[in-house]
């Protein structure tokens, strides 16, 4: 393997996702194999410029890979995305010998690296860490196997209320621009109906699959909404018009918002998380560049940071049909 990097870093960028800490603790001690030093940047491409650095081994990463955020912390910049900010983030790694780079994040964070790399050919690789599980070149993204369970155990909860009152519950989860998170967790809590960006239901229809399924003898129901979902305004639109063009449920909004980020990752994410830190650090260490890692059909493989940036992560239309014929 050949080795012209001695020193690698790695930062943490947007939004938290559980898995993070895992993945920091897999690029550290993946460092700490090859013998080769291992930097931590706090606050994202913040910390980058202010060369808020700090040395890492692999028993600075001890009883981390359980917990959830990012122990990097995190933080959104304005001035990285300017030449200056690129330039002072640049002039940080020279003057701490840095040779590589490790960004875990969403397509902002990849963005960020993707810029920078062009300006200063400097060596990124990108960990895809957001629970929306957004961003292409990958099945899974850090911190999506998580957010899933975290919903659903909150969906159990919400249907014994539901059904102990005869109420219609509109639960909202993440996923502005995708419905991955509302489409599984639908099927797995057994919503009657799941609204997602990628369909548009409709009011009417949407009105008239309920109707349908209390005919049917449903006294409760759970509808899973993802926040990005086109057919109202917002949530509390959607139950507005229910109430006024349905009669016999007590209708009920559930927002479950910051929670579904929290927590500590499950097994898959755990695992996910170590395989990619290994593959990130191991790809800069063979000459690769300006890649992101994924895990597609259960391998490790690289893709083009542009490519992961600008491509779009396609809903499973496999399991719009099942939610339909679970709906039944």
């Amino acid at each position: 393997m050949p080795n012209k990097i001695k020193k690698l870093a790695v930062l943490t960028s947007g939004g938290d996702s559980p898995g993070m800490n895992a993945a920091i603790r897999s690029v550290v001690r993946t460092c700490a194999y090859h013998k080769i030093e291992c930097i931590a940047v706090y606050r994202g491409y913040e910390g980058l410029m202010e060369g808020d650095f700090k040395p890492m081994n692999a028993r600075s990463v001890k009883d981390i890979i359980n917990k959830g955020g990012t122990i990097l912390k995190s933080a959104r910049s304005d001035e990285f995305r300017t030449k200056e900010g690129r330039l002072k983030a640049f002039n940080k790694l020279n003057e701490a010998n840095v040779d590589g780079l490790v960004v875990i994040g969403g397509d902002g964070t990849f963005t960020g690296a993707l810029v920078f790399n062009q300006e200063y050919d400097f060596p990124v690789m990108g960990i895809p860490g957001t629970i929306d599980n957004d961003i292409f070149g990958t099945s899974h993204t850090l911190g999506f196997d998580t957010a899933l369970n975290t919903v659903v155990e909150a969906i159990d909860k919400i249907r014994d209320t539901a059904s102990s009152h005869n109420r219609l519950f509109f639960i909202e989860v993440m996923g502005r621009d995708v419905g991955h998170i509302a489409l599984n967790t639908g099927i797995a809590g057994g919503a009657e109906e799941i609204l997602i960006p990628e369909e548009d239901l409709g009011l009417d229809r949407l009105v008239d699959s309920l109707n349908k399924s209390r005919k049917s003898g449903k006294s409760s129901s759970i509808v899973i909404v993802a926040e990005g979902d086109k057919i109202g305004k917002n949530i509390f639109e959607l139950k507005d018009y229910v109430d006024e063009n349905m009669s016999g449920y007590d209708v009920r909004v559930s927002v479950l918002g910051h929670m579904q980020r929290g927590g500590s990752p499950s097994c898959f994410d755990r695992v996910l998380a170590s395989r990619m830190g290994v593959k990130a650090v191991e790809s800069l260490l063979e000459g690769k560049s300006n890649f992101m890692v994924g895990l597609l059909n259960n391998k490790m493989e690289l893709t083009p940071l542009e490519k992961a940036i600008k491509g779009k992560s396609k809903i499973n239309l496999e399991l719009l049909r099942v939610s339909d014929i679970m709906s039944t």
